[in-house]
């Protein structure tokens, strides 16, 4: 089976090339059954080779298949040729499972939508340039890959585009992206330039010839376009404005596609990674750093969609300081788990805008609950996954990030207060949302209130398969500390390696740890130690709820006293740190001036004047000729006559002087 794994990105193209051909021709019912069916023989192929993969051993889960040469010039040959392993056929899985479901519930979503078959196409050619992406053999094909998801984006944020907004939006994320490629583009020259090859067996076996320097720039490179695709500070300000598009594509560019490529191609180039340990803090202090700055931001917005934009900008920062502390298994586990819960979200947000005719302020909302059952209960699960409620898959994911970002040698405390700090805040701006949504006294509008109803079949039944994954998703990796075997360490460990061995303690914990340890802990102090930051980082997440409880619920007037009393840091928070703002003053209008300034200054006075200048010269020049040109044959006689005098006299002084 290892030999068709082309057939995972073949199907999607086959979907699109027919949607996108003959969709319009073949009807609305047809175009609902081949998106999500390429989709589904995608998954189904997958799942078939990860069975074949893993009845092999742990060394020999490596294959590749080579389709065609595909530039060959000189010294620089590249093939197109996919890649199966652990990490690769992980994230087909996720990609093309959870894309599947999402298939499934557009048909419902979009029905009566003008621009059904351009969706439906748009979206099918989405995970074919991802499945290009995970799957490639080399860094070109993954490159094609990249910069597909990064059109697709645009094309599916922009898709309303009788819109300003959602235009705008398109062409905001794809700007924003083409910064990030730039450096993976330089970061592929700098690999093809000291190496010789972009494929990735032969670059990684040769990787050990690159001086730290090189390496070193190479890594922070790849990383900026990391940074652009999966919206990490400086780069993220395209991400919320992606929630301009139908809301089944926010779930998809959220839980399966485009964001989570930087996340992989860290992975994937974990080899590179290793050899660059500033490389590897930059990765994780971003990281981190992204994860708190964009929860904080998360809790004075009240659009939904964009409430869980921002949680999934800061859910990256999670897996880039996984992956920044070498914890590359974690990073890819909590990639999966969070594809579950986030996709899960994105579509209960949806069902919540089919409900009340596309409503998405949270202030408009409440006491859902028992209007829509389904929706609010699976939406309820993936809040608490993603909040790290012991028992679902989030909880999982995240602790082992936390452990890993306090305990490896690359880790330090910081990271951890830090990181912990962040979900107990996401468990905060997340309940607040569930319970502005669901609970409380109803604020929507009575000419809507009358019309609310639970989403179709079509719709709650990908919602209840996602609240199940959501659910048992993260049992695969359950800590040893809990006496569970980690299966995705031991699965992704031929690739990216098992993750680093735990450390010393930190300064700050290190009393509470040997405190712990020293009164009878079972399995040694690290086992302590790991049992107790578990059991804090629930009660961080916990505190959060509980904070929420009592402002939103218990006391619903106190939010807005507190904003009126702090009036100024709220303002800041709301309108996000003027970010946008600053963004546009600085490079928007500054290259908009640039543009004038080259337009008025060097276009039209240069180049422009240079050759109306010489047009003029020559008109000028003509103009004295066309005086010569009378018609009068005594005219021209006298000038000759003159003509003759004067090489006569040439003539003559030549020969006297």
């Amino acid at each position: 089976m290892l030999d068709y794994v082309w057939l995972i990105p073949l199907f999607p193209a086959i979907g699109f090339l027919i949607n996108g051909l003959l969709g319009r021709r073949l009807g609305k019912g047809v175009v609902s059954v081949v998106g999500p069916a390429a989709i589904g023989l995608s998954f189904l192929t997958s799942i078939l080779i990860f069975f074949e993969l893993i009845g092999k051993p742990a060394s020999e889960r490596h294959f590749e298949k080579v389709i065609f040469d595909w530039v060959v010039s000189g010294s620089f040959q590249t093939v197109i040729g996919y890649q199966i392993d652990p990490l690769s056929i992980l994230m087909a899985l996720v990609v093309t499972g959870v894309s599947f479901f999402i298939h499934i519930y557009s048909v419902g979503y979009m029905h009566d939508d003008p621009g059904y078959t351009r969706y439906f196409t748009y979206l099918n050619l989405f995970v074919f340039m991802m499945l290009n992406l995970v799957l490639a053999n080399n860094f070109l094909l993954m490159f094609v890959g990249w910069e597909g998801v990064g059109l697709c984006s645009y094309l599916l944020i922009g898709f309303w585009y009788e819109k300003d907004s959602a235009a705008n939006a398109g062409k905001k994320a794809f700007v924003v992206n083409r910064v990030g490629d730039f450096g993976f583009i330089l970061g592929m020259f700098l690999i093809f330039v000291n190496l010789g090859t972009l494929d990735f067996t032969d670059a990684f076996a040769k990787a050990g010839q690159l001086d730290t320097a090189t390496v070193t720039a190479i890594t922070l490179l790849l990383f900026v376009g990391a940074c652009g695709k999966s919206a990490q500070i400086p780069l993220y300000v395209w991400l919320p404005d992606a929630m301009e598009g139908p809301t089944p594509v926010s779930s998809l560019i959220h839980a399966a596609t485009m964001v989570t490529a930087g996340v992989y191609m860290v992975a994937r180039c974990s080899v590179l990674y290793n050899m660059a340990p500033i490389a590897m803090a930059v990765v994780a202090i971003v990281g981190v750093a992204t994860a708190i700055f964009t929860a904080s931001i998360g809790f004075c917005q009240y659009d939904l969609k964009k409430i869980l934009a921002y949680s999934t900008i800061s859910q990256l920062g999670y897996m880039f300081l996984a992956v920044g502390v070498g914890a590359y298994s974690a990073g890819i586990f909590h990639l999966m788990t969070h594809a579950f819960f986030k996709g899960l979200l994105f579509l209960g947000a949806g069902s919540v805008m089919h409900a009340l005719s596309g409503e998405l302020d949270i202030r408009k909302m409440g006491a859902l609950r028992s209007k829509i059952p389904i929706t609010f209960g699976t939406f309820f699960i993936a809040t608490l996954a993603i909040a790290g409620i012991p028992g679902l898959s989030g909880f999982f994911s995240k602790d082992e990030i936390l452990w890993m970002a306090f305990s490896s040698p690359r880790g330090h405390f910081l990271l951890w207060m830090v990181a912990a700090i962040a979900a107990g805040m996401t468990a905060f701006y997340m309940f607040r949302a569930l319970f502005m949504t669901f609970f409380g006294e109803s604020r929507v509008d009575h000419h809507v209130a009358h019309h609310i109803h639970e989403s179709p079949k079509i719709m709650t039944v990908p919602l209840m398969v996602l609240a199940f994954l959501s659910i048992v998703g993260g049992y695969v990796g359950v800590p040893h500390v809990l006496g569970g075997a980690n299966h995705i360490h031991e699965f992704l460990a031929p690739v990216v390696g098992g993750g680093p061995e735990p450390g010393k303690a930190h300064a700050g914990f290190s009393i509470l740890a040997q405190a712990w340890a020293a009164g009878g802990a079972q399995g040694g102090h690290s086992t302590a130690l790991e049992l107790f930051l578990m059991v804090l980082s629930v009660l961080i997440a916990l505190t959060g709820i509980g904070i929420a409880y009592f402002l939103y619920l218990k006391n619903p007037i106190l939010p807005k006293r507190l904003a009126e009393q702090y009036s100024g840091l709220y303002r800041l928070v709301a309108n996000k740190y003027y970010v946008d703002e600053l963004y546009q003053v600085l490079f928007v209008n500054s290259l908009k001036k640039l543009g004038m300034g080259l337009w008025k200054g060097f276009d039209e006075f240069i180049i422009d004047g240079t050759v109306n200048g010489i047009a003029y010269f020559i008109g000028w020049l003509s103009s004295l000729m066309r005086r010569m040109q009378t018609g009068f044959v005594q005219n021209y006689a006298v000038s000759m006559i003159v003509g003759g005098v004067i090489l006569a006299l040439y003539y003559i002084m030549r020969a006297f002087f």
